[in-house]
């Protein structure tokens, strides 16, 4: 399937503009739960490989991505891992491996779920309505001005981020989550309170979720996790940003 194989709902507009994204070889497995996602309203995108996943999930923008684990070319977890860098739609895994190495491995490249085939088409969309049910907002109190450490610079009003005067630009989960440790430098916050915060108290799956998302933040700060300057780890705690200066 190419990239050319963009299908569109025909079922009218989908609601608040929902896109799902559908990535699998098997084009009768992308069309049946294509076909799905569109009588839920979704406007539905296809891919057939994990280089055309990545290239269509940066132009199509979506809110959701079916995305399997065995791919052509680049597998699923390496498209996963490169759609965080960009995205925060959620994501399901779809993968034929009981094996659960290769659920964790799924997971911890940023992955909400996973789904194991074969498996109901119905059961694939009463994860992912449960998951649009869990909507991702930071809950920290909003604090007038900028928060200052060092060179970066942490503008929650304005959902801003600088380094030495230059913007940084965040996905809505990294802002939220550095939004989040900036509030309260010097407070640890484990894995469990950051999805709690970010993600929402219904939120499910794991926890290693956010190490994915704090990687990535990382390195669009140029933080390196051996010395880092901004976002530190407290080992067998989890996460605070390094003390303002």
């Amino acid at each position: 399937m190419s990239a050319a194989d963009t299908t569109t709902g025909s079922g009218g507009p989908a609601p608040a503009g929902l896109r799902a994204l559908v990535v699998d070889d098997e084009a009768p497995l992308v069309k049946v739960v294509s076909s799905y996602l569109e009588r839920e309203g979704f406007e539905v995108a296809a891919a057939g490989d994990g280089e055309q996943a990545i290239a269509i999930a940066r132009e199509f923008d979506p809110d959701v991505i079916v995305l399997d684990l065995m791919l052509p070319g680049i597998d699923g977890i390496e498209a996963c891992r490169q759609i965080r860098t960009f995205s925060d739609a959620y994501i399901v895994m779809l993968t034929a491996r009981v094996e659960e190495i290769d659920r964790i491995v799924g997971l911890s490249t940023g992955a909400d779920d996973y789904v194991t085939k074969p498996f109901s088409p119905g059961e694939l969309m009463a994860r992912v309505r449960a998951m649009l049910r869990r909507p991702r907002a930071s809950r920290a109190q909003p604090v007038p001005g900028a928060r200052r450490f060092g060179d970066l610079e942490v503008d929650p009003q304005a959902r801003e981020v600088r380094l030495a005067g230059e913007p940084v630009e965040l996905t809505k989960i990294e802002f939220d989550l550095i939004d989040v440790l900036s509030a309260e430098p010097r407070v640890v916050f484990s894995r469990e309170r950051l999805l709690e915060r970010v993600w929402g108290g219904e939120w499910f799956g794991d926890d290693h979720v956010v190490d994915v998302h704090i990687a990535n933040l990382r390195t669009k700060l140029s933080d390196d996790p051996r010395n880092p300057r901004y976002v530190r780890t407290v080992r067998g705690v989890g996460y605070r940003m390094g003390g303002p200066r």
